[in-house]
């Protein structure tokens, strides 16, 4: 499981969040990329959140870095309605579903 710890829109469309492993191992990139991950709020709601791929902004993603600092930028979008992606710091997310 991640915790949230920065969260912004994207350039052109979804949203960047920026997530620590709270809890449990860390999956690998290659499970996190295009899989779908379920994002709960402190006050319980819930989106399902799809990986549109990875930022480059703090360098090129590595599971040696994830394992190593338990940290991850994804850029995601919500999966289904087209509404915006509310995800915001303190939320937690799980998954690959």
């Amino acid at each position: 499981m991640f915790q949230v710890i920065d969260a912004m829109n994207g350039p052109y469309h979804g949203r960047i969040l920026r997530l620590r492993l709270v809890k449990g191992q860390a999956p690998t990139i290659r499970q996190l990329k295009g899989s779908r991950l379920l994002a709960t709020s402190p006050r319980g709601d819930e989106q399902i959140l799809r990986v549109l791929g990875f930022p480059i902004m703090g360098g090129r993603p590595s599971d040696a870095r994830v394992s190593r600092t338990g940290r991850v930028d994804l850029l995601v979008d919500v999966e289904g309605n087209g509404s915006p992606a509310l995800t915001s710091t303190r939320w937690e997310v799980s998954g690959p579903l």
